[in-house]
């Protein structure tokens, strides 16, 4: 079941390409499944203004770019020159404008205070799992009331259900899962596609549960 809805949306060459380029930088790519969530999310609220926190080679960035309105930016950070090298060429294959996408190099610790609150309607982390809940931290701060975050692989390959695992990519993993469920600003749920992505909209009200 899991693999049939990994392979339900079919990818085109773009996407097949960029996977090579990944694969030849040796930096994890997002799998079809998780792109199909973030092509969906980013069209669902219309996502004028993203945020990725982890660029790759622009597997996840073309399928957040597929989703977004035509005139919506991608801001799209990584500590790897070579990576956007990578997926610059993977958005001029889609086609993407050079206008719709800012690649900033540099460590997300570093570059996502400088970003200004509440101006993202999504954002997508997919880096550094062991910082997870830095990340979450951020992102929580630049998103407008409404907004979207999108966080990937917090399954840590099956090890979060298992209480005996305790190593720190686990442990961020809970805490970052923990933060977000329990908090009720916060509209959130736990999707099995892919590593495992947690969703939530920021929703400006605290409800009862």
């Amino acid at each position: 079941m899991w693999a049939y809805a990994e392979k339900f949306v079919p990818e085109d060459d773009v996407l097949a390409r960029a996977r090579g380029r990944a694969a030849e930088l040796g930096c994890p790519a997002v799998s079809a499944g998780t792109g199909g969530v973030l092509r969906l999310m980013a069209a669902t609220v219309a996502a004028r203004s993203t945020v990725e926190i982890g660029t790759g080679a622009g597997v996840s960035g073309v399928y957040l770019l597929r989703g977004m309105p035509v005139d919506g930016v991608l801001t799209t950070i990584d500590v790897e020159v070579e990576n956007q090298r990578a997926a610059r060429e993977a958005f001029a294959e889609a086609g993407v404008r050079p206008n719709r996408v800012r690649t900033i190099a540099g460590r997300a610790g570093d570059v996502l205070p400088r970003l200004a609150d509440a101006a993202y309607d999504l954002v997508f982390v997919d880096a550094d799992p062991a910082r997870v809940g830095d990340h979450v931290e951020q992102a929580l701060r630049l998103l407008r009331p409404g907004g979207l975050l999108l966080v990937n692989t917090v399954l840590a390959g099956g090890r979060v259900s298992d209480p005996a695992q305790r190593d720190p990519v686990t442990t961020a993993a809970r805490e970052a899962l923990r933060r977000v469920r329990d908090d009720d600003q916060l509209i959130p749920a736990l999707l099995s596609v892919g590593g495992g992505i947690l969703a939530a909209v920021r929703d400006g009200e605290s409800r009862s549960r």
